[in-house]
């Protein structure tokens, strides 16, 4: 990408969940209209923008070691502005600059829109503005959007969080939940649709808590089956649901509409009543798993992933125990493993029982590899099966040596496929053209815990307007979207959610299955 001389580059390093993503996707649409380029990979940006995380441990360790980093750049290149945004920002406000006071601008989760305008006033009054806001300014769709995606996109339905996990800070930090309105939801959706997009997923810290703000229990359902009615939405997916909220209503509309996929991402947390009690997590192991059997009654195809903290404080082997056998009967197709640690300014920080590391690393290690062996026996069901592909960007590129690209199943599965040849209608060998974005059909050879393969012909491809852009080098970049404002009125995912048993050392699900 070439950048005009004189304009203002930028870049946006992203950490955390998709929320943190697709909020980076807000920053970079921002700093587009205010007439910024996005930097090219290597190159020094003018403005760079931290968009934190404060769920993962070390976060503030981790933002301020990269920000001692880049320092001596900043001082080699006069006139270079940094930001820091993000929960992080939200949680340390002013602290951030006394830490470092090379850092120009703070912002919140809540004031996303102000980050052109204190960048200028910053630069301006040559000192740092920080400007933290305790409750929304406003809704996240009505700024213009950067999108790092051709052929799919985050569409948020709703921001905040009313529960009350004992683990988790998200809500103290992105706020008591706020929902849009479903026409406002279902008009960003058909503008993607227009410029190409063939899937979206549908974005809130508790997706089936929506409609609760304006009296409709059954409003998710309802935006699930309209989803449905989007001519040339082929694909649409949700994250993440609590099962306190989740419905025989939503069930339905999962099975009963063509779009939308047989993926589910439904956090567990721990497989102990016990434990679910001190997390505070308002359903116990019996509803889950019963949850799941509905789900599987209604698409037995479904491939159910969770996210699983061992090492609660208070957690007993007899407990751990729990968790074991929730997961061998619920059959989880890959799931999201992270050790407890604590979090300042959650009440599970101050609780008693805190664990030795080394319980908690030893059972961690037998939960993971529990969940490794029953994903990849579910895996390997689908040997010999034919399975539609979504051909993926960062996944899709071809190995020369295999010339196997990579995208995403219909049930969320990676999927690593052989790209170098396609049977015709007249049943000839062929060399298709596949790019990120397009449609394969081939048949399942083999599995591995995380992944399929299919090294055989493909029997279909289906070039579309997502891959047409991919190859011309275009994303959607899409102007605010009218909201009528609810009540108050990738930089690339690094965490991306899906199955395969991806784990991590480290206190992960806040209900809202982006940690």
């Amino acid at each position: 990408m070439s950048v005009e001389i004189g304009v203002k580059t930028y870049e946006v390093r992203t950490y955390g969940c998709q929320m943190n993503v697709h909020d980076s996707e807000r920053i970079g649409g921002l700093l587009e209209d205010a007439g910024y380029s996005r930097a090219d990979t290597g190159e020094s940006a003018d403005v760079v923008v931290f968009n934190t995380c404060a769920v993962r441990e070390n976060a503030d360790n981790r933002l301020y070691g990269n920000l001692g980093h880049l320092r001596p750049v900043k001082d080699a290149h006069p006139g270079m502005q940094i930001a820091v945004g993000g929960c992080l920002a939200q949680k340390d406000r002013g602290e951030i600059v006394k830490r470092a006071p090379w850092v120009d601008v703070v912002f919140g989760t809540h004031n996303i829109g102000s980050l052109p305008v204190l960048l200028e006033r910053a630069r301006h009054n040559a000192a740092a503005e920080v400007e933290i806001l305790e409750s929304l300014e406003v809704f996240p769709s009505t700024l213009p959007t950067r999108r790092e995606s051709t052929y799919s996109g985050w569409v948020s339905i709703s921001v905040g969080c009313n529960n009350t996990c004992t683990f988790c800070i998200v809500p103290a930090l992105r706020g008591t939940e706020k929902d849009r309105r479903p026409g406002d939801i279902l008009a960003e959706v058909r503008a993607l649709v227009e410029e190409g997009v063939s899937e979206v997923t549908l974005l809130g810290q508790n997706v089936n808590s929506y409609g609760a703000e304006f009296g409709d229990r059954e409003a998710f359902s309802k935006l699930l089956r309209a989803c449905g009615e989007i001519e040339g939405l082929d694909r649409v997916r949700f994250t993440s649901p609590h099962p306190r909220d989740f419905t025989d209503d939503v069930i339905a509309a999962m099975a009963e509409t063509p779009n939308v996929c047989h993926q589910l991402h439904m956090p567990l947390q721990s497989g102990s009543d016990r434990i679910l009690k001190a997390m505070r997590r308002s359903y116990r192991s019996e509803k889950f798993l019963g949850i799941l059997d509905k789900v599987r009654a209604a698409m037995p195809d479904a491939a159910i992933t969770t996210d699983i903290i061992v090492g609660f404080p208070g957690e007993t082997e007899e407990d751990f125990q729990a968790t074991l056998d929730v997961v061998a009967k619920a059959r989880f197709a890959g799931a999201f493993t992270f050790q407890y640690s604590k979090r300042p300014g959650t009440p599970a920080a101050e609780m008693e029982g805190q664990l030795p590391k080394a319980v908690v690393q030893e059972r961690y290690e037998r939960l993971v590899e529990l969940v490794n062996a029953i994903a990849w026996e579910e895996n390997q069901k689908l040997e010999g099966q034919e399975i539609e592909i979504l051909v993926a960007a960062g996944e899709g590129r071809k190995d020369e040596a295999t010339g196997r690209m990579s995208g995403r199943a219909r049930d969320g599965r990676l999927v690593h496929f052989d790209a170098t040849m396609l049977v015709d209608e007249d049943g000839d060998f062929v060399e298709p053209h596949v790019r990120p974005g397009d449609v394969v059909r081939t048949v399942v050879t083999y599995a591995a815990p995380h992944h399929l393969v299919a090294d055989g012909e493909l029997l279909e491809h289906h070039e579309t307007r997502a891959g047409d852009a991919w190859e011309a080098g275009n994303t959607p970049k899409l102007p605010g979207v009218s909201l009528g404002m609810p009540g108050i009125g990738a930089p690339r995912p690094l965490i991306q959610l899906g199955v395969g048993g991806a784990t991590g050392d480290d206190e992960g699900g806040c209900g809202c299955g982006g940690h």
